[in-house]
Order: C-alpha cells, then sequence, then structure tokens
C-alpha cells in the first residue's frame, strides 16, 4: 500500500490540464442543441401532435394515444439526424440516482433480413421496468416485479450519449409512487391550486397557473483521480474515514472565490458547454471556502425541470472528471476538519405569465398580495418545519448540520429587519379587539401604505435554514448528494395547506360581513401572530439561539434515525394524504427505504474502516514500531551507559504505538461484535436506529486513534494519501 500513496502522488503530478474542446462560437450557438424542446416541436411535429403537447405542458392535459404516435415519430426523426440509435425512459429511483434502460430504435423486418427503425407512441408514452429491484420500502416483494415508467412531458426530452432520454415518473403496478418525480408533480398541482386561489382574492382574472420555481446551489468537492483510486475509504463510502488535518487548508480564507486552478477551469468549461447543450442554465462557476471545493448555480426554473437538470448534471460531472483525470465527490463531508458541501434551494412562486409572487411588489395592492404569500409560507414552516428537515435528514448530511458550517438542525426563518419591522407593525396596529370603527380605517388606510419594499433591503444570514433573499425562501440545509425534489415535495405541500388555511380564513371572515381588504389583513395578522416563534434573526449557530428556540417549543432533529420517523407521524401523513400528494403506504416505504438506506451506508462505512485498520493502518504501525525496537537494540548494544538517555525518545513513541494499535484492535472488534448482533434483528428499522446509536461511535474513536498513529509513523511507510495531496490540484 506505502508505495501505491507515492505512484499515485507521482501519476498526479504528471496529470496536466486536459483541453477543453469548447467551440469558440457564442453560448447562444449551441444552446438547447441536445434537447427537444418548443421550437424543435414546430418543426418536427404536425399542428395536432404540437398543440396537444404544448397543452400538456401548460395545462396538464392528456395526450391522445393516436397523437403519442404522431409525436414519437417526430421525436425519432429528429433524434436520428442527430446520430441517436437508442431510446430510455429516464427517470430517478429512491437511491439518489437516476435509472435508464437502453432499447434500440431498430426492428428487425420478420421473415426478412433487414431492419426497420421504429418508435411508437406506445413506447414513447410508457414502459415496464422491474418495479421489485429498485427501492421500494415494500410496496412491491420481489416476485411482483410489474411497474411503469410513464412520459412526462412537461420535462423536455433530451440525447446523452447517442441516446433518446425521455423524463418519466415511475408507479408501481398498483400505482403507489417509487420515484421523486411523481409525488414532485402531486404536490406542484396542490401549491398551484392552492395559490391561484390566493391570487384571485386580490385579482378574480388572475393567474389560472402558478407554478414553483427552483433555483440549485450544486456544491462539490474534485479530487486528483490517482489519489482517490489510492484511498479505498474516498472510494467506497464517498468520503474519507481516516486522515490528519492538513496544516493548512481554509485557515486563510484564500480559496473561496480565489483564482480557480487550471485543471478545474478546463473542467468547467467543458462541463458548462455540455451542459448548456443539454439547456441547463449555468450561470456561476467559482471556488468554494474548502481546499478544492467548488460550486455551480444555474437561473431559476420551474421546480420540475430545475430538479431534472440538477440530476443530470450530477451525472455530466462525474462522467466528464475522468477525462479530466478527476474524480468529483458530492458527499456532504468528505474530509474532516474542513466546511463540507450542501446544495442550497431557492425556492419562490411564480404565475404562468413570469410574475414572482414572492417579489415584493411597488403598489399597496401589490405589497399585501407579496404579505399574503410571504405570510402563509413562514406559517408552512412553523407548522411544518421538522417535517422539513427531516426532508433533507440523511447519513451524509448529519455530518455537517448543526456545525458552524451548516445551518442549525432546527428550523427559523431569517426575514431581516425591515421586513420585520414590517410585520410587527401590522401584528401591533391591526386589532378587532381595541379599535374603533374610525380607527380601523386610519389604520387600514396607513397598513394600505407599507413603504416600498424593495429587493435587498436587508442583510443576509447565512446560518438561517430558511432564509428570506428578497424575493425567493432559500433552503440552505439540503445536502450536496440529495435529490432536491423531497424538500420541495415537503415545501409545496405544506405551503398549499398555508395557503388553503389563508383563503378559507378570508372566505370565512367576508361570510360574516367583514370587508374583503379588511379580512385579508385580518389573516395575515394572524398568520403573522401563529408563526412568529420561527422567525429568527441572530446567529443561527448560537448556543442562545437553541436554548431560545427549545424555550419556544420549536424540535429540531437529531440523529437521523428520528428524524426520519416524521414522514409517519398522524399529522404528516394526513398533510400528504390531504392534497393527493404521497398516501401512507407510500411514506412508510420512504420511511424504510430511508431507515435501511441509513444502515446500510453505516454498515459499508464501518466495514470499510475495520478492514484498513487491521489490514494495512496497524501493520504499518507495528513496521515501524519494529524499526523503532531495533534501533533502541542497536543503542543498547553501542552505548550500555547512554542507552536510557539517548533511546528514550524510541521508547515513548514505542509506548505511544502500542497504545493506538490495542485501541484500534479493541474498538474494532468491538464494533464488529455490535454489527453481529444488530445484524440478527430482523426490523429494519430497529436495526438502523442501533447502527446509528451502537456502530457509529466507534468509528470516531477509531478515527481518533489511526489520525494520531499517522502524526507519528514514519511518513515514507504511511499507505493512504494524506490530507495535504489530497487538497493538491
Amino acid at each position: 500500500m506505502e508505495s501505491l500513496r507515492f505512484r499515485a502522488i507521482e501519476q498526479m503530478l504528471h496529470h496536466t490540464p486536459v483541453d477543453s474542446a469548447v467551440p469558440t462560437t457564442k453560448v447562444s450557438d449551441y444552446y438547447g442543441m441536445d434537447v427537444f424542446s418548443i421550437d424543435k416541436m414546430r418543426d418536427y411535429l404536425s399542428g395536432e401532435a404540437f398543440e396537444s403537447v404544448v397543452n400538456a405542458i401548460t395545462e396538464g392535459r392528456r395526450i391522445d394515444r393516436k397523437v403519442a404516435d404522431q409525436v414519437a415519430n417526430g421525436m425519432k426523426r429528429w433524434a436520428m439526424e442527430r446520430g441517436v440509435t437508442h431510446y430510455t425512459h429516464w427517470f430517478q429511483p429512491l437511491n439518489e440516482a437516476t435509472a435508464e434502460k437502453h432499447d434500440t430504435f431498430a426492428e428487425p423486418v420478420w421473415g426478412e433480413t433487414r431492419a426497420l427503425e421504429k418508435f411508437s407512441g406506445a413506447l414513447l408514452v410508457q414502459q415496464e421496468p422491474d418495479a421489485s429491484s429498485f427501492p421500494n420500502g415494500g410496496l412491491r416483494n420481489t416476485f411482483e416485479a410489474r411497474g411503469y415508467s410513464a412520459w412526462d412531458p412537461s420535462s423536455p426530452t433530451f440525447i446523452m450519449d447517442d441516446t433518446l432520454c425521455i423524463p418519466s415518473i415511475f408507479i408501481a403496478y398498483t400505482g403507489e409512487a417509487l420515484d421523486y418525480k411523481t409525488p414532485l408533480l402531486r404536490s406542484m398541482a396542490a401549491i398551484d391550486k392552492a395559490a391561484v386561489a390566493v391570487c384571485q382574492l386580490f385579482d378574480k382574472d388572475a393567474s389560472t397557473k402558478v407554478v414553483p420555481t427552483l433555483g440549485w446551489e450544486q456544491e462539490y468537492f474534485l479530487v486528483d483521480e490517482a489519489l482517490y483510486r489510492a484511498r479505498p475509504d474516498l472510494e467506497l463510502t464517498g468520503r474519507t474515514l481516516m486522515g490528519h488535518s492538513a496544516s493548512k487548508d481554509q485557515q486563510l480564507d484564500d480559496h473561496y472565490w480565489g483564482d480557480i486552478p487550471e485543471r478545474v477551469i478546463n473542467y468547467m468549461k467543458e462541463l458548462e458547454y455540455r451542459c448548456f447543450r443539454l439547456g441547463i442554465p449555468l450561470k456561476t462557476r467559482h471556488n468554494e471556502v474548502a481546499p478544492n471545493q467548488y460550486e455551480c448555480a444555474p437561473m431559476f426554473e420551474e421546480a420540475n425541470i430545475a430538479v431534472d437538470h440538477n440530476t443530470l448534471l450530477m451525472t455530466v460531472m462525474r462522467r466528464l472528471a475522468a477525462k479530466h483525470h478527476l474524480h468529483v465527490l458530492f458527499h456532504e463531508k468528505p474530509y474532516e476538519g474542513v466546511n463540507g458541501s450542501g446544495k442550497h434551494c431557492n425556492w419562490s412562486l411564480a404565475t404562468v405569465e413570469g410574475q414572482n409572487l414572492l417579489a415584493p411588489g411597488r403598489t399597496p395592492k401589490n405589497n399585501m398580495q407579496f404579505l399574503a404569500f410571504f405570510v402563509s409560507t413562514m406559517k408552512a414552516a412553523c407548522d411544518h418545519g421538522t417535517m422539513i428537515m427531516a426532508s433533507i435528514a440523511t447519513e451524509g448530511n448529519s455530518h455537517r448540520l448543526g456545525g458552524g458550517e451548516a445551518p442549525p438542525a432546527v428550523l427559523s426563518v431569517f426575514t431581516g429587519a425591515y421586513l420585520d419591522d414590517i410585520l410587527c407593525q401590522i401584528e401591533e396596529r391591526i386589532s378587532e379587539k381595541t379599535l374603533t370603527p374610525e380607527e380601523k380605517t386610519g389604520i387600514k388606510l396607513d397598513i394600505g401604505r407599507i413603504p416600498e419594499i424593495m429587493l435587498d433591503n436587508t442583510d443576509r444570514n447565512r446560518t438561517s435554514p430558511f432564509a428570506f433573499t428578497g424575493n425567493r425562501f432559500e433552503l440552505r440545509a439540503t445536502g450536496s448528494s440529495a435529490n432536491c425534489a423531497m424538500p420541495l415535495i415537503v415545501l409545496n405541500t405544506a405551503v398549499a395547506n398555508a395557503l388553503t388555511e389563508f383563503k378559507n380564513e378570508v372566505d370565512t371572515l367576508v361570510e360574516k360581513g367583514v370587508k374583503k381588504d379588511e379580512a385579508i389583513l385580518q389573516t395575515i395578522r394572524k398568520f403573522i401572530i401563529e408563526s412568529k416563534k420561527i422567525r429568527f434573526e441572530g446567529n443561527g449557530y448560537s448556543e442562545e439561539w437553541h436554548r431560545e428556540a427549545e424555550r419556544r417549543g420549536l424540535r429540531g432533529i437529531g440523529m437521523v434515525s428520528s428524524a426520519i420517523r416524521e414522514y409517519v407521524t398522524p399529522e404528516n401523513v394526513e398533510l400528504f394524504e390531504k392534497f393527493g400528494v404521497m398516501n401512507h403506504a407510500e411514506l412508510e416505504a420512504r420511511y424504510e427505504i430511508k431507515n435501511e438506506t441509513l444502515l446500510k451506508k453505516i454498515q459499508i462505512e464501518s466495514r470499510v474502516l475495520g478492514d484498513l485498520a487491521i489490514n494495512h493502518i496497524i501493520p504499518t504501525a507495528i513496521g515501524y514500531q519494529n524499526v523503532l525496537i531495533q534501533n533502541v537494540e542497536g543503542l543498547r548494544t553501542l552505548f550500555a551507559d547512554e542507552y536510557q538517555s539517548m533511546a528514550s525518545a524510541e521508547i515513548d513513541t514505542i509506548r505511544k504505538i502500542t497504545g493506538h494499535v490495542k485501541a484500534i484492535r479493541e474498538l474494532t472488534a468491538s464494533m464488529i461484535d455490535a454489527r453481529r448482533k444488530l445484524n440478527a434483528v430482523e426490523n429494519v428499522i430497529e436495526r438502523a436506529v442501533g447502527y446509528e446509536s451502537n456502530v457509529k461511535p466507534y468509528m470516531a474513536e477509531i478515527r481518533y486513534h489511526i489520525d494520531h498513529l499517522e502524526m507519528i509513523v514514519d511518513d515514507r511507510l504511511w499507505p493512504l494519501p494524506k490530507y495535504r495531496e489530497l487538497f493538491t490540484l
């Protein structure tokens, strides 16, 4: 192993920047080239087929099977002109990855030695993957394999690897969702209906469609491929299970937004080129805080398309990295002691005409509408904060949440001093109990002259898990490896519930004879009061906030196994069933899948750590110890009189090595024994809790001793690339 480390370092030193081979033409010349977009549909579809697809995208109408044949034929013609030979339904199962089964267009002609390229509407609209081999949480048994993938026309079809990729949902034979996209689309339908109803309180001719929008920020690490292959823990788990901190990492804050290394900028340029061809609207690229950590972010898109583009981006990033002799790490905490990676989800609501409902307006009416949506979102966060945080709870994310690098585990909402002051004014000055009719009128007129609420009228708070940032809410707690659909599903559903309550409250007041404008103001005030405990403008990292949150009755997420229990609490089951987003069986399935994923990840990590500790680290330490013992014996022979003083340092080191080796052996044996006992437990949920409580703690203790050995053992003998080397590009 020690020779592997130095061979990897030598190989890394020979990895020079790879030409990005990006065209010198304008981005607009090739943007969306590999996407079957609306403009291409006009060229390749009949008028009837084009109109049918557009109606399916904008209004959710079903596409007739006869028309589907025309669409399929046009898609095939466009794809084959670009050298495409295969097609696939591309979907997002519940394993944080994407899935695709490629079928060729070519079909042999019966009785002849020739073939024809065929693609029917039936094949476009629906296919039948094996539903028992993907995570299903008990919704499918091994002998019940039937499941269906179905085309989602709202997300553009694209070309990758000479294959026509058709974004699709994935459901069981019995109709339950086995993917992320299906409940995401359902949640979007729920919030559309609820938001339109609130819009029409302000204007009966308001937009008839509202969509949630998403702008994600993808953080990631890059590491040289040769060094990556020389670290079995990185290769098998995505993170380093051992490794002493480097003398210099991020202490000087000199990496953030610094000069991008040539190898990395070439990778980024080619990544952007490939993404632009796929219609992914990347906008920014920069160095992040930790060494070899970077970020890219796109323009806002409709949430469904944005989620598809993020999962597609991660696939492109992984594949492209190999060409540049790099490996991309999406694990939330690949290195101990430096900042981990997140995926901030910037969420808002927009009408089909393009009006951002969370953008402050320039008129009293628009500002009142803005406040209605703003306070409804706060109410949703207050009522369902633990479920929102549970949606981002994973084993990988648990290593960064609650630390000084990521939002705390208790959800709070940051509004900024300016908006906070406006909310306090509304709360204090609209009171049905104390004001006379004349005073109400004066207050109402005064409130109607709410100061113009401008973008960026307040500072930003990076310690808030859910911060308002001018015209959107930023959910900062999502992990970098996660499918960002899950927090959006929860957020969309919770806000749909709050908006429904808002509309019902206003209607009830109007039925009692209260004028509509006044009813809206009273409801805004009611929501401000009911969600007040979720608002926090201070430092979310501080101990004071944790104590204050507890005093306010706000629950945080602790262990992953306890956090994900939120999926099956009665109130959350009721919420998701109320809006038809997920039923009890689908929620139970996700709860079981998340527990199983948790225990398997800890199981894999503990097995890898045990192997490295026993078969690599201990032999290396003992080998170096033997060298020291030989030195001591040599000193005894040559310098008998001065032996004790001359050998004291070596003897002390030998004792330290013996202590660390003994501790590693005992802890590893105990960890294996704990794992063996838990593997006999049949219940997946009990086993997951046990792994997190009884196996995971051993890993930190074993690491402690290994990291100390790394600082003792001769550098020439240490078998694994060290942090100082992994941080080199």
